[in-house]
């Protein structure tokens, strides 16, 4: 019987595991591998206290500090297909069909980039395909680049463009954009960005790296090619949560539902990070919440009246 177990494998698992072991709790990681999302970042460069950082390496300096805990135990490739609570206690089940029993659970499986589909992402993914606006807009200095996806995240993603990148292309393959109104507002009013609307992305160009994009015109389905260094895709994310949708409260976005210590609905269960309603998906932010919600743990596990 573990005091906790911690699912996941990125910034927000790894805090968390640290954080438990501190506080001298017997907690078991399980995590399907190291490093999240930002695994296949070329260049990290806002990972606080590291100047910069590929997400490869990022991903070894996560598992070798959290193998250097005493009281955590870690098991790799190990993918959990479902949480289930009996009484006072939780029973952690993977897809090897190995079980493991807990007092507390803490849900850190972040989320995944929703993609395009389209012939050139996979192949130039971390070669000019990028999917963290806030993460990789330093790398195109000077660029011009494409964002593709005409809602909340593309509109922010142009923002953030703005420092750095001397032309942008936001493509919306509907007919109109779909975010905020004041932040529409914002990209439009700048020179540097050209809105295409009824502009469905058909293909990424590229050899070793992003040299173009080609889009359809969703009216006369005639295609056009744009002269492009790199491609920003900001359809939305999805969040890893599959494994806990029968047990605890989800927003309609598939997001685990937390307040602000990262408690979810179901007493003894936890979530941090960007499989969480907690807004800003960032590496730094989820090693954040994880923290806050061990902290809580303990408090809970402590208290001789659970509540």
């Amino acid at each position: 019987m573990y005091d906790l177990i911690i699912i996941g494998g990125g910034p927000a698992a790894a805090a968390g595991g640290v954080y438990a072991a501190r506080k001298k709790l017997n907690t078991l990681v399980l995590a399907d591998q190291f490093g999240g999302q930002s695994v296949v970042s070329q260049d990290i460069q806002n990972w606080i206290g590291t100047r910069s950082i590929s997400g490869y390496d990022l991903s070894i300096a996560l598992e070798q500090h959290l193998r250097a805990q005493e009281s955590v135990e870690v098991k790799t490739g190990e993918r959990v297909a479902s949480v289930a609570k009996h009484d006072d206690k939780f029973t952690v089940m993977t897809e090897r069909g190995n079980q493991f029993e807990t007092k507390t659970v803490l849900v850190a499986t972040g989320g995944r980039r929703r993609k395009l589909g389209i012939p050139g992402e996979k192949e130039l993914d971390g070669k000019g395909v990028v999917y963290c606006s806030i993460c990789d807009a330093p790398l195109f200095q000077g660029k011009t680049v494409a964002v593709v996806g005409g809602g909340n995240a593309g509109l922010e993603a142009v923002i953030d463009l703005f420092p750095y990148a001397n032309k942008i292309y936001l493509l919306q393959r509907s007919a109109a954009l779909k975010g905020d109104a004041v932040t529409q507002e914002q990209v439009a009013s700048n020179p540097r960005v050209s809105v295409l609307l009824n502009a469905a992305t058909k293909e990424i160009i590229g050899d070793t790296v992003v040299t173009g994009l080609i889009y359809e015109d969703t009216d006369t389905k005639e295609q056009h090619t744009l002269q492009v260094d790199g491609v920003f895709v900001e359809i939305g994310s999805i969040p890893n949560s599959e494994l806990v949708r029968t047990l605890v409260s989800l927003n309609p976005y598939g997001e685990v539902e937390v307040d602000s210590r990262g408690r979810t609905s179901v007493s003894g269960v936890w979530a941090a990070g960007d499989v969480t309603t907690m807004p800003y998906k960032q590496n730094n932010i989820a090693a954040g919440d994880a923290i806050r919600a061990v902290l809580d743990i303990y408090s809970y596990l402590i208290t001789p009246q659970r509540s």
